[in-house]
This record gives C-alpha cells, structure tokens and sequence, in this order.
C-alpha cells in the first residue's frame, strides 16, 4: 500500500507540472490563442509572460519532493485566476476548443489541491 501512495503522489505532483509547462510554449511564443486569452482579459503581454513564468516555477516546485507543497499552492494560485478568468470572461470555451483549456485547469487545480492537502504539515509549519 505504500508503494501505491508513492505512485500516486508523484503522479499527483507529474499531472499539473506536465499541463502547466505544456502551456509555456504557447505563452511564451505569443500563439494566437494565448494572445486572444490574455487580451479578453486585459493582460495582454504582461500577464501572459508572468503567468508563464510563474507556472515555470511552480511546475519545478511541484517535481522537487522537499518543494512540492510550495509548487502546489503556487500553482493553485495562479490556476485559480485562470478557472476565475474562465467563469467571468472568457467562457468555458475558448476559440471553439470544446472547453478543453478550462478542463485541464481544473484538472491542474484539483491535483495541487490534493498535493496540498498531502502536505499540510509542512505547509502547517511554515504558516506557524
């Protein structure tokens, strides 16, 4: 059983890190789609790149094991403002793509809560 929990907590921590630096390409490229984003919601080029940025160094928290907890609230963090972005201005679909964007944010969301949640004490001893 323990071997099992292993697995799982690394896939927990792989899923949103692997989502999350999919996305740099296109944020960091200025692919149309992430322009169109980031410009729906008034970001436009700074919140692209430091959303980029931030989800860079969240995705490395979430694979150093000492880190992991750090990564996943930072991911929750800046995942959050994406659903929050999602549920106010952009639309579950974005450009026709079947809500896919909105659903691996929320897939990122869950996962970091989880890891966070599997954390808590050392999330518990930094906040005392």
């Amino acid at each position: 059983m323990n071997q099992l929990k292993q697995i799982l907590h690394w896939t927990l921590r792989f899923i949103p890190a692997i989502i999350m630096v999919q996305t740099l390409w296109f944020k960091f490229t200025g692919a149309p789609e992430s322009i169109y984003i980031f410009e729906t919601v008034g970001m436009e080029p700074w919140g692209r790149y430091g959303s980029g940025i931030t989800e860079l160094i969240a995705a490395v928290l979430l694979v150093i094991p000492s880190k992991s907890v750090y990564g996943a609230v930072v991911g929750m963090g800046v995942i959050g403002g994406a659903i929050f972005f999602h549920l106010t201005k952009l639309g579950i679909e974005v450009q026709h793509d079947g809500g896919q964007l909105f659903i691996l944010a929320v897939v990122t969301f869950v996962c970091c809560a989880i890891v966070a949640f599997q954390e808590r004490k050392t999330l518990m001893r930094l906040i005392s």
